[in-house]
C-alpha cells in the first residue's frame, strides 16, 4: 500500500499589491491598486487586502475600482519585479523538495512526501517555509497542507491571509460534504452555471449522483469530479506543466471595419497574453492572430519570433503586423479578433540549494 502522500499548496497573499506596499511603507495600511490607470481602458492586476475591502477584484476595469474606492492607490505593475522576488521565492521552497509545481509566479505545490529536510511532518514544513518566506522576502504566504493537490489549494484559501490550514485524512469527509461547486478545481463561473441549471449547487448535491451519470453529461470531467466531490485527487505534482497555447480574443457587439480600432483591441488582448505570460514565469516565440470575419469564415496567422519574449509591445507589433499584412481587415467587417502565443520555455529555475536541516521542534 504506497503512504499516503503530503501536499502542500503556498500561496503568497495579495502578491504584487504586497510586494507594492513593502518596497513603499507609505502604502501600508492603504488601498493598493495595481494595474491600469483609471483614466485609460486598464484593468485590475492585482489589489490589497484592503481595497478587496471595496469589493475590488482582479480583472475588474480600473474605472470601475476608482468608483467603488475614490481614494483607492494606483499603482503601475513592475513585472521585472515581481519575477525577481517569485525566483527568490521558488528558492526557498526548494529548500524542501525538487518536486515543485509553479502555478504562477505567487502559488506552487510541493510534494514533500519524501523531502530534503528530512521532515517526516509537512506541517513543520509548511510553517517553515512560511518563516524563510517572511524572514528572508518581508512578504506573507498562507499554506495548505492535504494528502492531494485539491484539498491543499483548498485549504490554503480557507485561511488567508498568512494562514496555514491542515486537512488530515480523517477531516477529509467532514471538510468536503457540503462544499459549494465553485470550490472543485476546475469549475469556473460557466461550469458553475450548467451544473447549478441543473440543480446540482453543492458537493451535497453532487454525491448523490453516480460516476456514470456524472460521465454520461460530463465525459471524462464528470468522473473527476465525481472523485473531487468526495475528496479524491490523484493528479500528481508536476515539476512543469508543459502549456500548448495561452490566448485572449473578443468578439465585437457590432462588425468593425476601422483598423485603428481593431488594433486598439488588440493591444488590449496582447496585455492581457503578455500578463498571463510574466504570471506563468515563461516566455513565447510565436505569435498568432485570430479573425473572425461578419460572415463567420475565419482565417488564422502566425510568426516565429528569433527569440521567446513576454513583452507586451513584441506581442502587440507582431500581431498588428500580421492584421496589417496578412489579412483583409479594412476591407471586410471583423466580427471578432484573437491573439495568442506559443513555443513556451519552461520556468526559470535558480542553482539547486544545498540540503539543510530544519531548525524548528
Amino acid at each position: 500500500m504506497e503512504p499516503t502522500r503530503k501536499i502542500i499548496h503556498i500561496d503568497m497573499d495579495a502578491f504584487y499589491a504586497s510586494v507594492e506596499q513593502r518596497d513603499f511603507p507609505e502604502l501600508r495600511g492603504k488601498p493598493v491598486v495595481v494595474g491600469g490607470s483609471p483614466d485609460s481602458r486598464g484593468v485590475v492586476a492585482a489589489c490589497s487586502y484592503e481595497a478587496r475591502k471595496y469589493k475590488i477584484r482582479s480583472a475588474m476595469s480600473s474605472s470601475k475600482a476608482v468608483r467603488l474606492c475614490p481614494h483607492a492607490i494606483f499603482m503601475p505593475p513592475r513585472f521585472s519585479v515581481y519575477k525577481q522576488v517569485s525566483q527568490k521565492m521558488m528558492a526557498i521552497l526548494r529548500e524542501a523538495s525538487d518536486i515543485i509545481e509553479p502555478l504562477s509566479l505567487d502559488e506552487a505545490y510541493l510534494d514533500v512526501t519524501q523531502n530534503k529536510l528530512q521532515e517526516p511532518s509537512a506541517t513543520k514544513i509548511a510553517m517553515y517555509l512560511k518563516s524563510r518566506i517572511r524572514g528572508q522576502l518581508s512578504l506573507t504566504a498562507s499554506a495548505g497542507v492535504a494528502p492531494n493537490k485539491f484539498l491543499a489549494k483548498l485549504a490554503s484559501e480557507m485561511r488567508k491571509p498568512d494562514g496555514l490550514m491542515v486537512i488530515p485524512p480523517d477531516r477529509i469527509e467532514e471538510i468536503v460534504r457540503d462544499l459549494d461547486i465553485e470550490k472543485l478545481w476546475g469549475i469556473g463561473p460557466a461550469t458553475a452555471r450548467k451544473l447549478r441549471a441543473r440543480g446540482w449547487n453543492t458537493t451535497a448535491d453532487l454525491r448523490r449522483l453516480s460516476r456514470d451519470s456524472l460521465t454520461a453529461v460530463w465525459g471524462s470531467f464528470g468522473a473527476f469530479i465525481y472523485g473531487l466531490a468526495r475528496g479524491e485527487d490523484s493528479r500528481p505534482v508536476s515539476a512543469f506543466r508543459e502549456m500548448k497555447s495561452r490566448g485572449a480574443e473578443t468578439t465585437f457587439e457590432r462588425d468593425v471595419l476601422d483598423v485603428e480600432k481593431l488594433e486598439g483591441k488588440l493591444k488590449e488582448l496582447s496585455e492581457r497574453v503578455a500578463r498571463d505570460l510574466i504570471k506563468k514565469n515563461t516566455s513565447a516565440r510565436q505569435v498568432c492572430l485570430k479573425v473572425k470575419y461578419s460572415d463567420f469564415s475565419t482565417v488564422t496567422r502566425s510568426k516565429t519570433l528569433p527569440e521567446r519574449t513576454d513583452s507586451v509591445d513584441r506581442i502587440f507589433d507582431t500581431a498588428r503586423q500580421l492584421l496589417r499584412t496578412a489579412t483583409e481587415a479594412g476591407s471586410r467587417p471583423v466580427r471578432l479578433i484573437g491573439v495568442s502565443v506559443s513555443g513556451f520555455t519552461a520556468p526559470e529555475q535558480d542553482a539547486e540549494s544545498e540540503q539543510l536541516s530544519l531548525p524548528i521542534g
